[in-house]
């Protein structure tokens, strides 16, 4: 598959790295001199310093035999020009959007959505741009979802499914510390799957002969309401989360707030939170810019909104901040996010969410205590991934920067796993089918060795990502 990438900034120069090491043809354009210096230093692919906004640049980048093409610069207009340039003399071609606007987003969803029916029949995009990728909205539900599990950890959800892919610790001395996986069963009969070990800073597909130790890190698939279970197995406990405090009344903030605070008493976090009165009261906003806390006093007249730095001396003690269970961290300064964090955990916040840059702060975040780290470039690089998968991959996600890819894939007719069971497909170390959606079945199962795969099935795959290019030609979805 041959690729054209518009803009080399960090999402840039990454997606070509990850389409790069699928063995994929890129080719990476960016008008400043530096950028493709470094970038060319980096990449095995063409580096253009030329700007990717004019179409004689993109003919002799070979636009015309390309099968996508993706707009990352850092100017909104340059993207969507550059698509609606390409859409009117190559309409074929796949193209893909990075857009910060909000404005932009939602009026375009919006507009999307009111001429579906005749854009479709004329297969058109407006704007000519087949997927529009909007940062802050992935970042912002990604960490309501970490609030939904009380903050304890990393999560991830996958559609029609009650079932979850959880990051746990295991703390040395608890029930798991020491055990062999293979004799989980013996411990509870609770339906769960181990889908991957962190240990000793490496990130692997388990066996049954894998020993747990303290310290490690497991990725447990489980159905979310056995999460306080699997959280004693490890030697922690679901925390009662109440009062959170927000730092960041910017675009991410507003929309996280919004999630929040608009919950009725029906709602998932009430429910799993047991709140009896709005959400709002028990939720403070704080920022340090005039305008944006004014914003969001507007915005939620019911919600305690300060503006302030919560870093200035006796602020979080006379606000009582240091007695709320949670603070989440989203500024637009990402290093920021987690020294504000740590800083608000020393005083006794229990635990805390930081959005940070990507997933090698994460990891920072983590080690210095940080319960969640949400790395916003990361999330815009899987949902770019999974659109150039094409129709038959839904969802792609990175775990661990990267060394492990989850992949949501709905078998195709021409799969060479289709009609075979799952033992007589299985390649140790390389990749788990983790659940399985029949055709015309609503809910997803944890399959077992005997399950038979067949054209239409949605299936979930994590996948060694040294492996992903002969992992994704198995099952008919390669780039």
């Amino acid at each position: 598959m041959k690729i054209i990438i518009i803009g080399a900034g960090f999402t840039g120069t990454q997606l070509a790295k990850r389409l790069i090491n699928g063995k994929n043809d890129v080719v990476l354009i960016d008008n400043d001199e530096t950028t493709v210096r470094h970038a060319s230093n980096r990449l095995d692919c063409n580096v253009i310093h030329a700007d990717g906004n004019n179409l004689d640049t993109l003919e002799e980048a070979g636009i015309e035999t390309a099968d996508a093409l993706v707009c990352v610069t850092s100017n909104d207009e340059v993207n969507m020009i550059t698509c609606s340039l390409v859409d009117s003399v190559y309409p074929k071609i796949l193209k893909i959007a990075r857009v910060r606007n909000y404005a932009y987003y939602v009026n375009t969803n919006t507009a999307q959505e009111k001429h579906a029916s005749k854009l479709s029949s004329e297969n058109r995009h407006l704007y000519g741009i087949d997927f529009m990728i909007h940062p802050d909205v992935e970042a912002a539900q990604a960490i309501v979802n970490a609030v939904e599990h009380g903050a304890i950890t990393d999560s991830l959800q996958f559609e029609n499914s009650s079932y979850e892919l959880i990051r746990l610790t295991v703390e040395e001395g608890s029930r798991l510390d020491g055990i062999a996986l293979q004799n989980l069963r013996k411990l509870t009969e609770t339906h769960f799957l181990v889908s991957y070990v962190e240990s000793n800073g490496e990130t692997s597909l388990p066996s049954g002969s894998t020993i747990i130790h303290g310290g490690d890190c497991l990725g447990l698939l489980m159905n979310r309401s056995d999460l306080p279970e699997m959280l004693s197995f490890c030697g922690s406990k679901v925390k009662d989360v109440k009062k959170i405090a927000l730092v960041g009344a910017s675009r991410i903030g507003l929309i996280v707030a919004e999630k929040l605070i608009t919950k009725e008493s029906s709602s998932k976090i009430k429910k799993f939170f047991g709140l009896k009165s709005r959400f709002s009261q028990n939720f403070v906003i704080v920022d340090s810019n005039e305008a944006n806390a004014k914003a969001a006093s507007e915005k939620f007249p019911h919600t305690k909104v300060f503006c302030s730095d919560v870093t200035e001396e006796g602020f979080i003690e006379e606000e009582g901040i240091d007695k709320f269970d949670l603070v989440i961290c989203a500024t637009p300064n990402y290093e920021m996010n987690m020294v504000m964090a740590a800083y608000i955990e020393s005083l006794g916040v229990e635990n805390s969410i930081a959005l940070v840059a990507n997933s090698a702060f994460g990891e920072v975040a983590r080690k210095i205590g940080i319960e969640v780290a949400v790395p916003i470039r990361d999330s815009v690089i899987d949902s770019i991934m999974s659109h150039l998968r094409g129709d038959s991959v839904t969802g792609i996600h990175s775990v661990n920067g990267g060394s492990l890819e989850i992949a949501e894939i709905i078998v195709p007719e021409e799969s060479e796993v289709k009609g075979k069971a799952l033992k007589d497909i299985a390649e140790n170390g390389k990749f788990l089918v983790l659940l399985v959606q029949k055709q015309n079945e609503q809910n997803f199962l944890v399959p077992g060795g005997n399950t038979i795969l067949e054209a239409g099935d949605k299936i979930v795959l994590i996948i060694n990502a040294s492996e992903n290019e002969h992992v994704m030609k198995k099952f008919g979805t390669e780039l």
